[in-house]
């Protein structure tokens, strides 16, 4: 007979977790440092405001790995009804910054409500349709309520704009759809509707066809909208095999924007080199394994649907920032997990790296009666 037992937490997640969380607060330090003295006067003021981002974060991975996974069930309708409250509060109430309204300010804190949606809709998601089970092949039943649902996330977040955070949305919903049993024809014909959607929404502002002709030809708008990606190919060039060595990045003197940020990784690539930057692509991989063997090893659909999530959440948006950064694929402002500056990004992959790490605890084995 199958028992499940509550059991230890998957330590070598957790060791990858702080390793990457260690090895941002690094970076950061080292990206920033030169603005940091000029803008602000200490070269530690924001490797300083992200250790207490990692604080936070740190206090709410352990909580949520002490909590058992179960207990968002019955709760993600409410973090999904606070969620899009907030998503719409900051259109409202929002600060903009870089012609985007995606911040708002709370109690002298600035966060960005997209990144809360996220999780909110990987715990929304998981708990739904496994509840649903086998009505999941059934379109009205199924697969019509979790459309709904997105085309609100995405429509608010839209507004904002974050074409980033809707890509990293729309990955995660796909990975549960196809793991919870949706019908292939369906799956089908939603890709043949969604296709022609992100292409429209890809074009259909003029700053993301800038981005996207810069990506397809950077050299001709090098002065312009392909800038920061022939700067990123610089610090990716200048580090070539084993890199400058920490804290001797060139780039980063101004150069090349959002060096702590959205393009941390080109600093990592100039300092580091190439052998520095696979090691952290294969630390990125490993993270990838130790999730997904705890999701799928979870004794019930809904833990693995809820690991499986969060995995795709980290690995996707990981993906897209260094072939962002890379020349890879086209620019989308996602954030490196753990390594960039950004304290709601941050927090975020922490809390829900600890509700990974709470599902790493349950674990099946085979009992004899």
């Amino acid at each position: 007979m199958n028992g499940i037992r509550r059991g230890r937490a998957d330590f070598i997640l957790l060791f990858i977790t702080l390793l990457l969380v260690g090895l941002g607060l690094v970076m950061i330090f080292s990206s920033s440092s030169a603005m940091a003295i000029v803008k602000y006067g200490s070269p530690w003021y924001f490797v300083y405001k992200q250790s207490v981002f990692a604080l936070v974060g740190l206090f709410l991975m352990v909580f949520f790995m002490i909590v058992p996974y179960s207990f968002w069930l019955k709760t993600s309708p409410l973090i999904m009804f606070f969620s899009i409250s907030l998503l719409l509060l900051s259109l409202l109430l929002g600060i903009h910054v870089n012609g985007a309204k995606r911040w708002m300010v709370l109690g002298g804190l600035t966060f960005q409500p997209s990144e809360l949606a996220k999780l909110s809709v990987i715990l929304y998601l998981s708990a739904l349709i496994s509840k649903k089970g086998e009505r999941m092949r059934l379109f009205k039943q199924g697969l019509l309520p979790i459309l709904i649902v997105l085309s609100v996330i995405f429509s608010l977040i839209m507004m904002q704009p974050d074409f980033g955070s809707v890509l990293i949305i729309f990955f995660i919903a796909v990975t549960l759809i196809i793991i919870g049993g949706a019908a292939g024809h369906q799956l089908l014909l939603l890709s043949l509707g969604v296709i022609p959607i992100f292409i429209y929404l890809a074009v259909s502002e003029s700053y993301r066809l800038k981005r996207l002709i810069a990506f397809l030809n950077p050299l001709d708008y090098q002065s312009e909208s392909g800038y920061q990606l022939i700067q990123s190919f610089y610090a990716l060039g200048h580090g070539g095999l084993t890199g400058t060595g920490i804290g001797r990045s060139i780039q980063k003197l101004f150069y090349l924007p959002e060096a702590h940020t959205d393009f941390i990784f080109a600093v990592i690539g100039e300092e580091w080199g190439f052998v520095g930057s696979t090691l952290l692509i294969l630390i990125y991989i490993f993270y990838l394994w130790r999730g997904c063997l705890a999701a799928l090893r979870c004794p019930d659909t809904h833990g693995t649907l809820l690991g499986m999530g969060i995995v795709t959440m980290i690995s996707v948006q990981a993906m897209l920032n260094v072939g962002a950064v890379t020349g890879s694929l086209p620019i989308t402002g996602v954030t490196l997990p753990f390594v960039s500056y950004g304290g709601t990004s941050l927090i975020l992959c922490m809390a829900s790296t600890g509700i990974l790490l709470s599902i790493s605890r349950n674990q099946q084995r085979k009992r004899e009666q």
